[in-house]
């Protein structure tokens, strides 16, 4: 069992163990139990109630987040031709095809996001291996592989923020929301859009409670244990 330092230990015992709190008051709660000098992320921890050894009841997808993550995004886009036009238009920070699966392949990965057109997927297949450990490689179930004309939406909505999340071994979704300096009311949108995907992304599969506990809490600071009933009704 971990031990904590004095601050942490004293920020603790701000929460009650016992209740449950609603989206609102645990934001505000988060930002007082905050002790670091550093703008610390906050974060969600979701424990759902399926199998994830079963195909039918993993958990994956793409929450937006109306006030990003407080950090500029860089995004890629594999594109040639009229997409890789429209890509550069649309503000991507870098554009191109071959040249760029050459540079990947070398070692360069200054990047956070990578979107591809669905033309482009096989010259980038052999990244896989690459992008993949990583969380980059373009697919469909995160909305990063679109049609050249739909380039600009994508492009602007990854600009603005928005998170992949999925199911580990644990059955255990964690996942960023924003930076404690965020207002609290911008944490409690993001928290909500995050909620709101992650229930819209419920297996077929699912069975009982789908979701069991979700807590909020800083990068060092002590959980704190949301009303379920206030979050999916």
């Amino acid at each position: 069992m971990a031990i904590h330092g004095k601050k942490y230990q004293e920020a603790a015992k701000l929460v009650d163990k016992d209740r449950l709190y609603t989206p609102q008051e645990a934001v505000e709660l988060a930002k007082k139990t905050t002790y670091t000098k550093f703008d610390e992320s906050v974060e969600l921890h979701f424990r759902l109630g399926v199998n994830p050894r079963h195909a039918d009841q993993q958990v994956r997808g793409v929450a937006p987040l109306p006030h990003g993550l407080g950090k500029p995004i860089r995004v890629l886009v594999f594109a040639q031709g009229d997409g890789e036009r429209i890509a550069k238009e649309a503000g991507a920070d870098y554009v191109g095809a071959e040249d760029l699966v050459k540079q990947i392949e070398s070692g360069w990965i200054e990047f956070d996001v990578a979107v591809a057109t669905p033309d482009i997927m096989p010259k980038i297949g052999k990244l896989g291996k690459i992008l993949g450990r990583r969380g980059l490689m373009p697919n469909p179930k995160s909305g990063t592989i679109a049609n050249a004309e739909d380039l600009p939406k994508v492009i602007n909505e990854v600009r603005q923020g928005r998170i992949e999340f999925k199911l580990d071994r644990t059955a255990i979704i964690h996942l960023p929301i924003g930076k404690i300096s965020f207002p609290a009311e911008n944490l409690v949108e993001n928290l909500s859009s995050v909620i709101e995907s992650v229930i819209t992304a419920k297996p077929s599969g699912a069975k009982g409670q789908y979701i069991r506990s979700v807590a909020i809490a800083t990068s060092m600071g002590p959980g704190i244990r949301l009303d379920i009933r206030s979050i999916a009704g």
